[in-house]
């Protein structure tokens, strides 16, 4: 099952884009054996919209725009539901079961994400709370994934 992370904001070189990455090799390295394929990572450009509104439209736009209309969309949201680990990674395998093309996480950019593509999306999902910097919820989502498919492969990673 094809997983996507999808942002609006790009990464500079550091120490997150270093954690992204090694998360994004370990989940793929593990999640091979399980049908999971390495996350693929997809960066949009902000928008340049003077309201907050229309930034989230054209955002919304662009990621429709930039993801496979195959994939499933699965929007990060702070008034979403939060999973345990262990949910998270049980809706991945019912998913992947299912024979379901992909799964995209969706983050948007400083202003969130339209309420329509939220409301489009097949599942919405919060890391608690708090509003976190769209570069922190990449590394959490990408430990997420990683952690994820350790517990589909019964990896003692996960002691939770």
């Amino acid at each position: 099952m094809r997983l996507v992370i999808a942002a609006v904001g790009r990464l500079k070189a550091g120490p997150e884009r270093e954690l992204v990455q090694r998360y994004v090799e370990r989940a793929g390295q593990v999640g091979r054996g399980l049908g999971l394929g390495p996350p693929e990572i997809v960066e949009l450009d902000e928008s340049r919209a003077r309201r907050p509104d229309d930034r989230k439209r054209d955002e919304a736009a662009a990621l429709r725009a930039a993801l496979d209309p195959k994939l499933a969309l699965c929007a990060l949201d702070e008034r979403a539901k939060s999973l345990t680990s262990e949910a998270f990674a049980a809706d991945l395998a019912r998913r992947r079961d299912d024979g379901a093309a992909g799964l995209a996480f969706v983050i948007g950019g400083a202003d969130g994400l339209s309420p329509d593509f939220v409301a489009a999306c097949a599942l919405k999902l919060s890391f608690g709370a708090l509003t976190l910097p769209h570069q922190l919820v990449r590394v959490l989502l990408a430990e997420q994934l990683y952690r994820a498919a350790t517990i589909l492969a019964g990896h003692p990673y996960h002691r939770g």
